[in-house]
């Protein structure tokens, strides 16, 4: 079988990860599928989790930094009585305790304390960098580590469901805050610990109500309808800058800022703006400085043929 040839592909994907992979192999298997010349993922997922992970191909990959740092929400499902080194069923069981008669009320208020803008110790077993390593990495070398808390915002926890020593959990909730951390935190407040058991990713922003694709799904397209079919899967680049400010440009404005020139276009102070060239087709993201200049900040590769 002769090596792989891959292909210059723009475009995002909302793929639905399976559990049981890390995020970075089902960019890979997805990307193979493509063949993508150019892939990147918009922030791992566990490989216990599964749901929407977007998915960059080409020039997409210069939005994978904004799609990162943007809302998400989920669904878990909590074990109560038992504390894993991981925070969740992957890891090794620390502890286990039994778990006091519960309520929605008594729930629902150890929830409380953990809504809002908190502090947050992150898992040990984590692609959080330490030194430049993963603290996974440390963590499974048997290293001690000191994880520092950190700022992260909880826009809403809801109870879905009590059942014993089960719950399931709907959060939503800013970039970089863990549900493992969320599950472990309740579990201590509730005084029998807790892990994550399962975990799925509904919603990304600005995708709060994606069309997801799994693997299974994405072979079977590219069985029967080949590489045309699974290229009317992807998603525009545009799709990924639905929540940036529109900046119209006209022609000659286009041209200049493709060639890396300011343009003067009246508006507030903002960064990562919305370059739309006459067409409608986004040119790259921008910014406005104080005297209504608008400079290219990162413009994707057809900007400058305008």
């Amino acid at each position: 079988m002769g090596r792989m040839v891959f292909r210059p592909l723009d475009g995002l994907l909302l793929l639905d990860k399976p559990a049981g992979l890390s995020s970075n192999q089902a960019l890979q298997q997805a990307r193979r599928l493509f063949r993508a010349e150019k892939g990147g993922h918009t922030g791992a997922l566990d490989p216990l989790a599964t749901g929407l992970l977007p998915l960059c191909f080409g020039e997409a990959t210069k939005i994978a930094g904004l799609l990162l740092g943007g809302r998400k929400a989920y669904e878990a499902e909590v074990g109560l009585g038992r504390t894993t080194d991981t925070d969740d069923a992957d890891g090794e069981v620390l502890r286990d305790r039994p778990v006091p008669a519960l309520d929605r009320a008594r729930v629902e208020a150890a929830l409380a304390p953990l809504t809002g803008r908190i502090r947050q110790r992150p898992p040990i077993f984590s692609a959080l960098k330490q030194g430049g390593e993963p603290l996974y990495a440390k963590a499974r070398r048997g290293e001690a580590i000191e994880v520092p808390e950190r700022e992260v915002e909880v826009e809403s926890i809801r109870l879905i469901e009590l059942d014993g020593d089960r719950l399931r959990l709907a959060v939503t909730c800013g970039s970089g805050t863990y549900i493992r951390s969320l599950a472990r935190d309740l579990g201590e407040a509730l005084g029998c610990g807790a892990h994550v058991t399962a975990l799925r990713r509904t919603w990304v922003e600005p995708f709060l109500e994606p069309r997801m694709h799994t693997l299974e799904a994405l072979e079977a397209v590219a069985a029967q309808a080949g590489e045309p079919g699974l290229d009317a899967l992807l998603l525009p680049v545009e799709a990924g800058l639905a929540g940036f400010e529109p900046v119209s440009l006209d022609a000659d404005q286009a041209r200049r800022l493709g060639h890396g020139q300011p343009v003067p276009v009246a508006g507030e102070v903002a960064t990562n703006l919305n370059l739309q060239g006459p067409d409608g087709r986004s040119l790259g993201l921008g910014r406005r400085d104080e005297a209504g200049q608008v400079w290219p900040q990162r413009l994707f590769r057809w900007a400058s043929a305008c």
